[in-house]
């Protein structure tokens, strides 16, 4: 995993993390606008707001994926968890272990700010990256997610 850098995203990101961004929200086919990307962007630049953003780059500094994660909450353990909003791995570098790379630093950084867990959910047909996370988790949890659509 030497050959891949995960990093915090930075102001000059921008041009390269949108497009993934934008294929993030393609595979569950979900439109994207500019007002939406511009203000996720900058929920991600704003040290006061919960959702932090890094990109996976390769060697040469391509690159090839991005990961949404805020620390969440967790009152049952008086503690915090992570949770991984959006992880996104670029089509041609799935398999390359770029995700594994994603996956490790993420579980350093939870160590480091001692969450307890990361947690993320994805969509029953994304079978590809079930089978990765199934990998690296042993499994899905026992919860299911339950979601009261308000204000629409």
């Amino acid at each position: 995993m030497d050959e891949y850098r995960v990093n915090f995203l930075t102001a000059d990101d921008k041009a390269e993390w949108q497009p993934l961004f934008e294929g993030y929200a393609d595979f569950y086919k979900t439109p994207i606008t500019d007002e939406i990307a511009d203000r996720v962007w900058q929920w991600l630049l704003d040290p006061a707001h919960e959702l932090e953003g890094l990109m996976v780059r390769d060697r040469h500094g391509k690159a090839l994926g991005i990961v949404h994660v805020r620390a969440c909450p967790r009152s049952l353990a008086g503690g915090y968890i992570g949770f991984v909003d959006d992880m996104f791995v670029a089509p041609e570098a799935r398999g390359t272990g770029a995700a594994d790379a994603v996956v490790t630093h993420l579980k350093e950084l939870a160590e480091q700010r001692g969450w307890s867990a990361l947690r993320w959910i994805t969509q029953h047909f994304n079978e590809r990256g079930r089978g990765f996370y199934d990998r690296h988790t042993g499994g899905p949890s026992d919860f299911i997610v339950y979601q009261l659509k308000c204000g629409q």
